[in-house]
């Protein structure tokens, strides 16, 4: 029997997201140390420096605000990203990183293209798909391109809105106008977790709503409303043609839309496993998801989000690294094809030690060039 392979799980990141990722590292690494792996957990500040937590570090309870302050933990550090990927790369085992990071640096290949350069397996999609996924402009473009259903959105970038914000404001409006429902869900375009979201009601709370947005990205959507839409959820598991699809699951918001609270202040929204949608809905949500998943060239695993209105099926958006929290949906869909929160874990490190494995070549030499 091969021997499991050292993990090391990342957390943390100099993102919006940190405080979410740091809730789902620690719970993966507990999967994982469940499991009978071999785990050390690496925190990622705020300021980008990487931290080592010690070897039988535990949450156990700890607000997320508790890793503000790494030496408390007793972590050793801070090192630069470069001495880390280096410590990473000089390991005997070499470990297999699982990035349990969400947001910019974590999800939108920032820390891929680090470990594709050391050589180092991980789990997830690689550099091309996690920056697809994490771009919901991109994204949007690609999945219209092929045919899948969306919903419409106008562009506004942060240089445009200071030059011309009167012009943003009347394309807006115009755009708003011209759909069944005068409101706009204005987000930035390269977060999640709902950070920077805001439901704009009328013309008064656009200026407020962009400022939001542009306080974490530099490019902003503005999205038609759907309303009265249930927010549901795929898993997906897998890589190329051998994909394992999950759910629908569901969420009912306590707030107006799934926004950040709402997503994670425990008691304040409801979710299920296994929405009540027919035979048919679930099928073409799986499809499309699958049809999301491919297109991106996402691999791994991932979970992509929709809208149903009515019989309506739009897609809304896919995570490549989505999140691993007692509340969320993703670890816990697979339940269905038998699955606990250990064994999807572990599923997503065999799928990156199957990925790794077929990307192995040796050095290239000079009689390898086309000369």
């Amino acid at each position: 029997m091969t021997a499991r392979p050292p993990i090391v799980v990342l957390l943390g990141g100099p993102s919006a997201e940190h405080d979410v990722s740091v809730v789902s590292g620690t719970a993966i690494a507990e999967a994982l140390l469940t499991s009978g792996y071999r785990v050390e957990q690496v925190l990622i500040d705020l300021g980008g420096a990487w931290w080592w937590l010690p070897p039988d570090h535990r949450r156990e309870g700890r607000p997320p605000t508790a890793y503000d302050d790494p030496p408390a933990l007793g972590a050793t550090g801070p090192i630069t990203a470069g001495a880390a990927i280096d410590r990473l790369a000089a390991a005997t085992p070499p470990p297999v990183v699982f990035i349990a990071l969400h947001g910019p640096f974590g999800e939108d290949g920032t820390v891929q293209a680090l470990l594709e350069a050391a050589g180092l397996a991980y789990t997830g999609s690689g550099v091309a798909a996690s920056a697809i996924g994490m771009d919901k402009t991109l994204f949007k473009r690609l999945c219209r391109g092929i045919g899948l259903p969306i919903v419409d959105w106008r562009e506004i970038r942060a240089d445009r809105w200071a030059a011309d914000p009167d012009a943003v404001r009347a394309e807006l409006a115009a755009f708003s106008a011209a759909a069944p429902d005068p409101r706009l869900m204005v987000k930035p375009a390269r977060l999640g977790s709902s950070v920077g979201m805001t439901l704009v009601h009328e013309p008064s709370e656009l200026d407020d709503a962009l400022e939001e947005a542009f306080r974490h990205d530099t490019l902003a959507l503005a999205e038609t409303y759907l309303a009265g839409a249930r927010d549901l959820e795929v898993a997906v598991l897998g890589s190329g043609a051998a994909l394992e699809l999950y759910g629908p699951g569901e969420i009912v918001s306590g707030h107006e839309f799934y926004d950040y609270a709402a997503k994670y202040t425990a008691g304040l929204s409801e979710t299920s496993t296994r929405a009540e949608v027919t035979d048919t809905q679930r099928a073409t949500l799986k499809k499309i998801a699958r049809d999301a998943f491919r297109v991106i060239g996402a691999e791994g695993f991932a979970r992509v989000d929709f809208l149903l209105v009515g019989d309506r099926i739009v897609l809304s958006e896919i995570n490549t690294i989505p999140g691993f929290t007692p509340i969320s949906l993703f670890p816990t869909m697979p339940a269905e094809g038998g699955y606990t929160f250990e064994d999807v874990c572990t599923r997503i490190i065999d799928l990156a030690l199957e990925r790794h494995a077929g990307r192995m070549r040796g050095h290239l030499t000079p009689a390898d060039l086309p000369r």
